[in-house]
Order: structure tokens, then C-alpha cells, then sequence
């Protein structure tokens, strides 16, 4: 009974962390005097100490230990390193490891399972610290991640979430931005809309038409089920392009009318832009189009692009805060229990919107 005391009143670094008012891994940093200190202001550092002091902290004996065999070494595995969407995920946990004296250590593996599996295997041989995965475009539930739950390496997903098991996730909340798209369609005074939904693999499709169909419902908006078409499924995050082309070419064979396109990403909106451009429809004095994740291009098309943003590099410093806590639980022998992190998401409003011109 009181060795159970003992284990569960003993001060550890998040205690240090709350009573200073700053990072966990700030405080690692500070009380290891790990290279990055020498950046933190003599302030931050005085505070970090005088908390330390006050709970009065100790690192435990087998905290040394582990560290002194820690390489301080993070896995980064991204599915597809073309997608622009992982650009300024990568910067996020790039520069969240760089501000706790981590090296990330970065693996593409180009969509394919068995670059996967090849990749994890060639990971947990290092061995590394921890492991992150984004899943940007098409993930299947891969067993083997079951290996990574065994070795107890904390690992955390970007962009997906395993139902299953210990590893942690951070995504933005895809319906709530399909709420907010359909938000600023609906308040132009667009009522004769467009879908082009996502692949039906994909995690992000559902709870994106989830949204929309609640906030159709929420205002008696009536979606007409001929101006609904669906991305093919496909390994090439960068095909959405071409799917939206096409499928807008469909639209506008079946000669419907719509004052607006709500496109499943970017990408997709891009191609939607182009094949209205191609039918002599202008955007956004006919048609309006609005996009999904705020790609870097986005801002640099003509129109600029009206899109809903996903606070990438947030999402990048989610995961990392994620990860970096679990190692401190495992090296403080504290439980440290899966995370699942959702993420709001912005409207970004530019010229690719305006309000309807015709009914």
C-alpha cells in the first residue's frame, strides 16, 4: 500500500510543466541542460527551476538510465511526400522536434504496403524513440502497427484514427468544416449546388458529406442527388485533379444547372476551375468553387481559391506534444493512455466565391 502511494504522489515533469507554465518538454530541456537550453531565456529557466524546487522534484534513478541510452531519434513515415498536403505538416513536426533536440528520420513510402511494412521494420530496428505516421491520402488498418503497440513505442497518426489499440491521432474536424463550406455557399444564396464527394475509401469522405447533409438540413436545403459524383478510389493523392476535371465535365453533359462547387479538396477544386474555364464558364461570376486544406497553391491560383483550412503545422506540433509526453511517461513509469486530437478548421475566404449572379 505504500510503495502505491509513493508511485502515484511522486512529482513528475508535467507537475513542473503546470506549476511553470510551459511545455513538458521545455522543462526536459531545461533540467537535462539538453543543447537547446542554451535558448530558452535565463527567466523561463530561473522559473522552470524555482517549480522544481518547490514540488521538489526528483529524477528517478532508472530515468537516468534510460536516458542515458535514449538516441533521441523520432520515425516519420509519410504515405506520399508529393501530396501537398504533407508539406507543412512535415515543417510542424520538424520544427517541434527541432525545439526538443529530436532528429526526425524521414521515410516515403509511396502508398505502397510493402514500403510500409519495409520501412517500420528498418524503424524499430534502429530502434527509435517514438513514431509518426501520416496517413494523407488512402490508409488501410495495417496489422503491423501492432508491432509498434508491443515495443511500447509511443506513435501517434496525422489525418487518420486506428478505432483500435494504443496508438494516438490528431485530425481536424472534417465535419465541421463541410459545415462551415456549405455555411458561406448557403449565405452567397446558392441553393442549386454541386458535390464532388471524396473516394469512398478514404477516412475524410464520410464525415465531410456528414456535414454537409446536416447543415442542408439544418436550413431545408435540398441536395439534388444528380448533382452528387464521387472521386474514384486511387493511390495518387494528386489524381483528385484529374477526378474533379472529369467529373465536372459529367455535371455539365447532364446539363443541370448549379450556381456552385464544393469540391472534396483542393486539388479536386483545382480541376473542377479548369473544365469550367474550358466550357467558357468563369469563376466566380458564374460558377463558385470552393476547396478543402488550403494547399499551398491554393492562395496562388487564378482565382485564389476559397477553401476550408486545416491548421497543418498545428496538426505536426499536436503530434509531436503527443509523442514527446508518452517517452516522458515511459522514462517517469506513468501510464500514458492513447490521445485522439481533433483539430477546428478555418474558413479561408478569396475570389473563387461571390454571391449567386442567377437562380
Amino acid at each position: 500500500m505504500t510503495r502505491r502511494k509513493l508511485k502515484s504522489t511522486a512529482v513528475t515533469l508535467r507537475d513542473v510543466a503546470l506549476e511553470s507554465g510551459v511545455s513538458p518538454a521545455t522543462v526536459s530541456i531545461v533540467l537535462n541542460n539538453a543543447p537547446l537550453s542554451r535558448y530558452i531565456p535565463p527567466t523561463t529557466k530561473d522559473r522552470i527551476e524555482r517549480a522544481a524546487k518547490k514540488l521538489a522534484y526528483r529524477p528517478k534513478v532508472v530515468s537516468r538510465f534510460l536516458s542515458a541510452k535514449r538516441n533521441r531519434t523520432v520515425g516519420v513515415m509519410v504515405f506520399d511526400i508529393t501530396d501537398p498536403y504533407c508539406t507543412l505538416i512535415l515543417r510542424g513536426i520538424e520544427n517541434a522536434l527541432y525545439q526538443a533536440s529530436y532528429l526526425p528520420i524521414l521515410t516515403d513510402v509511396h502508398n505502397q504496403r510493402g514500403r510500409f511494412e519495409r520501412y517500420l521494420e528498418m524503424l524499430l530496428a534502429r530502434p527509435v524513440e517514438a513514431l509518426i505516421v501520416v496517413a494523407n491520402w488512402l490508409f488501410v488498418d495495417i496489422d503491423l502497427l501492432a508491432d509498434v503497440e508491443k515495443r511500447n513505442i509511443p506513435a501517434v497518426m496525422i489525418g487518420r484514427e486506428l478505432r483500435s489499440g494504443a496508438v494516438s491521432s490528431v485530425m481536424v474536424d472534417n465535419e465541421a468544416g463541410a459545415h462551415l463550406a456549405m455555411e458561406h455557399l448557403h449565405s452567397l444564396g446558392h441553393r442549386k449546388i454541386a458535390f464532388i464527394r471524396g473516394p469512398k475509401m478514404l477516412g475524410d469522405s464520410s464525415p465531410r458529406w456528414r456535414g454537409v447533409r446536416a447543415f442542408a438540413r439544418s436550413v431545408n436545403l435540398e441536395i439534388d442527388p444528380a448533382l452528387v459524383l464521387d472521386l474514384p478510389d486511387s493511390f495518387d493523392p494528386n489524381s483528385s485533379y484529374e477526378g474533379g476535371l472529369k467529373l465536372t465535365e459529367e455535371f455539365l453533359k447532364h446539363k443541370k444547372r448549379f450556381t456552385a462547387v464544393m469540391a472534396f479538396d483542393d486539388m479536386t477544386a483545382f480541376g473542377v476551375i479548369r473544365c469550367l474555364a474550358r466550357a467558357g464558364i468563369k469563376v466566380p461570376e458564374d460558377c463558385s468553387v470552393i476547396g478543402f486544406d488550403d494547399v499551398i497553391p491554393a492562395g496562388l491560383s487564378v482565382p485564389s481559391l476559397t477553401t476550408v483550412r486545416q491548421p497543418m503545422e498545428a496538426l505536426g506540433n499536436a503530434a509531436v506534444g503527443i509523442i514527446l509526453d508518452a517517452v516522458n511517461a515511459a522514462i517517469e513509469e506513468r501510464e500514458s493512455p492513447a490521445l485522439h486530437r481533433l483539430l477546428a478548421p478555418e474558413l479561408v475566404v478569396r475570389e473563387s466565391t461571390r454571391a449567386v449572379s442567377w437562380a
